[in-house]
């Protein structure tokens, strides 16, 4: 069957924002970074109409901001902005877990092993916090609540370009390393309170590195 126009161009759009999305989380496409349609289009080879649709998506999703006479870039977020969306992610996150160590197997912990192994043996700090992110999903995972999984999701790589902006990649690696282990250690005993209490301290220590980072803003 033949798609619509209509229904063409919401997919190209859908197909543009995806993109679009990727190239910014993963810092292709820097903080303030400008965003012309027309660039876009020719990059994509679509027209500019799929291309406004999918800024108007990412500019919902807090990814893209319009500025004067820039027309839209690439968001930057306030440390309040990133310590309450940090807030959020301790409630949610902490709920995943404790769903999901009643239903933790071996084979997840062989898996969470796995990904601490590589977190080790990678020298490139780019995949330091995708690593990270896959080592907490596969532990909430087991929780399967997907709306839950998929909000947790969004939310780390909604922000971790801007924590990256704000702190040197390095900044905590052996400690964050550290309680990945004494976190699984936890979870693997099937101490659910003290886990949900690891977890939140983990996350709460990034709080307290970004508010350090008042102190040298101007």
């Amino acid at each position: 069957m033949i798609n619509s126009p209509e229904k063409a161009a919401t997919l190209s759009a859908e197909n543009v924002t995806n993109q679009l999305r990727t190239l910014i989380l993963n810092g292709s496409l820097g903080i303030g970074v400008q965003l012309k349609q027309e660039a876009l289009a020719q990059q994509f080879g679509v027209s500019r109409i799929p291309v406004r649709e999918a800024l108007k998506r990412l500019e919902a999703e807090g990814l893209v901001t319009h500025a004067v006479h820039q027309g839209s870039v690439v968001a930057s977020r306030s440390v309040d902005d990133l310590l309450e969306t940090l807030d959020i992610r301790i409630g949610l996150e902490s709920r995943a877990l404790v769903l999901a160590i009643p239903h933790m197997t071996p084979a997840v912990f062989r898996k969470a092993e796995t990904i601490l192994a590589r977190y080790d043996a990678s020298d490139i700090p780019g995949e330091w916090s995708e690593l990270n992110l896959e080592f907490h999903l596969c532990l909430y995972r087991p929780c399967g609540k997907n709306r839950l999984l998929s909000m947790i999701e969004h939310l780390v790589r909604s922000v971790d370009i801007h924590l990256r902006a704000h702190q040197s990649a390095a900044i905590g690696r052996k400690s964050s390393q550290k309680d990945h282990r004494v976190l699984l250690d936890a979870c693997m005993a099937g101490n659910t309170e003290r886990a949900r209490k690891l977890l939140e301290r983990h996350i709460a220590q990034t709080q307290e590195a970004l508010q350090q980072t008042r102190q040298v803003q101007p």
